[in-house]
């Protein structure tokens, strides 16, 4: 698992650069078409990414300053705010704040780096954790503007790199198990890895220790790309924005891993 601070805030420079020179490219008609998100423009989801990178950068200079931590009240200001403003305002407001947060990081010395502990959902977070919350969010709202406008795109590769190790605590945190009762594995490409997935009372996501594969064994096994499998726990893989998967050992219910992970 990637643990260098600066590994991962290149992936999230990368993935605002991706996205700003995608959103430079669209004109005001094409911020107001429907995103892949349902309910939302491409401009609503260049505010969601505008506001959120707004709230991290907030908290970041909060941390760094000592003062107590980013509360509701002040997220409550900052999404009105971005809500307040028009699509065009939205788009290019969301560029700025983006690209400001990721300079702010990267200006960061490795000892404030190493000092950084940020409180989210009642949980505290250092450097990476921090830049990883961000990233997921960031990397696959990117792929909600980029996919509407391009059926084939795909989630950054420098994003899922990094992101892959993490997908067992976003599937425990998005995952919804209804009524479905299953366990399966899954193994992924690019980066290669192995997870054992049980969804019962609740969803639990393993990873299989390296040298100990067990695709092939008692219980139903799936490959797939780790960009696929990204896109699957945040409730994005749906059967027109799927790559044949490769059944390795018994039957799978892919519309029962969908159902699994709704969305994020």
């Amino acid at each position: 698992m990637e643990s260098s601070a600066r590994t991962w805030i290149a992936a999230l420079r990368g993935s605002q650069q991706r996205l700003a020179s995608l959103v430079s490219t669209l004109s005001p008609e094409q911020l107001r078409l429907p995103s892949y998100d349902p309910g939302w423009s491409i401009a609503q989801v260049l505010s969601h990414i505008g506001s959120q990178a707004d709230i991290a950068y907030q908290s970041l200079v909060g941390t760094l300053g000592g003062r107590e931590p980013f509360g509701p009240e002040g997220f409550a200001y900052i999404l009105a705010v971005w809500s307040s403003r028009n699509p065009d305002q939205q788009a290019a407001e969301a560029l700025v704040i983006d690209a400001e947060h990721v300079r702010r990081l990267d200006q960061l010395t490795d000892e404030q780096l190493a000092a950084i502990r940020v409180r989210f959902f009642g949980m505290e977070f250092d450097a990476v954790g921090m830049v990883w919350l961000r990233l997921g969010e960031h990397a696959l709202h990117s792929w909600d503007v980029a996919v509407s406008f391009d059926p084939s795109a795909r989630v950054a590769p420098q994003s899922v790199d990094v992101l892959t190790d993490r997908i067992p605590q976003v599937a425990m945190r998005a995952g919804k198990p209804g009524s479905d009762r299953f366990t399966v594995g899954i193994a992924s490409t690019d980066p290669k890895r192995e997870f054992v997935l049980e969804v019962a009372g609740s969803v639990a996501m393993t990873a299989v220790p390296d040298g100990t594969s067990s695709a092939g064994g008692r219980i139903p096994w799936i490959q797939m790309p780790a960009e696929a499998l990204l896109r699957l726990v945040y409730g994005r893989l749906d059967p027109g924005h799927m790559p044949p998967p490769e059944t390795l050992a018994g039957p799978i219910d892919l519309a029962a891993l969908r159902r699994t992970f709704p969305g994020l």
